[in-house]
């Protein structure tokens, strides 16, 4: 039966004519790879420039009065660079005449910043010979700014019937009042995976520049092992936590029909990456990633009989969010609850915020603990095997970490433990020892 592939390429997938060219053998080598999702341009190498970047510099300079035209300049030689690499016969000109036309006049910054994908998404049709769908016509966002499902699934699904190959910019659609809108940065996952929904794939394949996913940060872990294979929900608890490969909006448009993502290498094609699927027999592995993210503060509040003051919790939850912020965590007692917080979102907030605590709800004891970090243990084999808990504190006491919080939702998935940021990296180091599989 002849199966459907999804396929996003990363900006440094993107980088210059030869990787394009390296993505095109990948495309042609399996006629199934026939919906492509592409991103801007990435670095060609550690000093290099974004597209998006300088993009969003445009509008910047535009949007002050300013000359942006050595900006304009280095965008557009970097495109005619890749075009005549490639030797392919699209009007650039015409395209950058409107750009400079738009820019100054668009508020929003995000006509500009999708500039960088909708020019590549261009060239890179024209040197595949794929039919071009634009987003702005297929992708529509509704008025509270989320994914319009009911309009962009059926659009997406007309404009990509038929033979051939489509390509697809990723990172932007339109929004209610007809305007360019882009979703958050990293956004063209998400781009592939609406795609992969809209067009029933049977797998949608995010490449990039490493082979997958890994047990833990190889900034702290250097030879961190691979994670075949990971759940939605394991991957969304571990993405929210630090681990960037791919976004961790991407998940939803796929989630619900079961599509499997997989995480390729563009540069190590053979290597069979990270899949991402549904669900997962965790067998003897309970432990799947471990992840964390450093500088967080606690509130930490008691009050005599806490747990027979009818509404205690929610009131601690409006004060938080009438200066805007949201908590992270929120450990309880019987008559103690603690708020996790970024420390940096607390820090313009904290004296009032404090105040309304103590004056509105009467505490007994109100403390603010900083420089605290976070590590996230997860893993669904988790809930079926005795002693995760035990082995955590075990091995991080022999480390002689002291454990400030403690963390665990309902079910089963994650563990969170709080310690201060400078046990961060030992604290990753020393549980990555007692889980990773020998």
């Amino acid at each position: 039966m002849t199966r459907r592939i999804a396929c996003k390429f990363g900006g440094t997938s993107l980088a210059d004519a030869d990787n394009i060219r390296r993505v095109a053998a990948l495309v042609e080598a399996d006629p199934q790879r026939r919906f492509i999702v592409v991103s801007a341009p990435g670095k060609r190498h550690p000093k290099d420039k974004k597209i998006t970047d300088l993009l969003l510099l445009l509008h910047e300079t535009a949007r002050n009065g300013l000359d942006f035209t050595s900006v304009l300049a280095i965008i557009r030689a970097r495109f005619e660079e890749i075009r005549a690499a490639l030797k392919v016969s699209f009007d650039l000109e015409s395209e950058f005449a409107e750009i400079v036309q738009r820019v100054p006049l668009e508020e929003s910054r995000d006509y500009a910043a999708s500039r960088g994908e909708f020019l590549n998404g261009k060239l890179i049709a024209s040197f595949l010979g794929a039919h071009f769908v634009d987003p702005a016509e297929n992708i529509f966002f509704n008025e509270a700014g989320n994914l319009d499902e009911a309009r962009t699934y059926p659009a997406l699904a007309a404009s990509m019937s038929g033979a051939g190959r489509f390509l697809v910019p990723g990172f932007y659609g339109l929004d209610v009042a007809g305007r360019i809108k882009t979703f958050p940065r990293g956004g063209s996952d998400i781009t592939g995976a609406i795609v992969a929904r809209a067009v029933e794939a049977d797998v949608y394949e995010n490449w990039t520049d490493v082979g997958g996913l890994l047990m833990a940060d190889p900034s702290i872990i250097k030879d961190a092992m691979p994670m075949r294979e990971v759940t939605y929900l394991e991957l969304r608890e571990l993405s929210y936590m630090g681990a960037q490969v791919l976004h961790d909006e991407a998940v939803f448009p796929v989630r619900d029909p079961g599509i499997p993502i997989n995480i390729r290498n563009t540069f190590d094609p053979d290597n069979p990456g990270t899949r991402i699927v549904p669900s997962r027999d965790p067998g003897g592995q309970p432990v799947v990633g471990i992840a964390g993210r450093k500088d967080f503060s606690a509130i930490h509040m008691s009050k005599a009989m806490m747990n027979r003051e009818r509404g205690f919790g929610r009131r601690v939850l409006e004060i938080v969010e009438s200066y805007g912020l949201s908590f992270e965590h929120m450990p309880t007692g019987i008559d103690s609850l603690s708020l996790i917080i970024r420390t940096a979102d607390l820090k313009p907030h904290r004296r009032n915020l404090i105040k309304d605590i103590q004056g509105l709800l009467k505490v007994d004891i109100l403390n603010v603990f900083d420089n605290l970090a976070l590590i996230a243990v997860v893993g669904t084999g988790m809930a079926y095997h005795c002693g995760i808990a035990s082995r955590i504190f075990t091995t991080l006491s022999d480390a002689g970490i002291n454990i400030r919080l403690i963390d665990q939702g309902a079910s089963e998935l994650t563990i969170i433990i709080g310690v201060e940021n400078r046990d961060f990296e030992n604290g990753v180091r020393s549980i990555y020892k007692a889980f990773a599989p020998s």
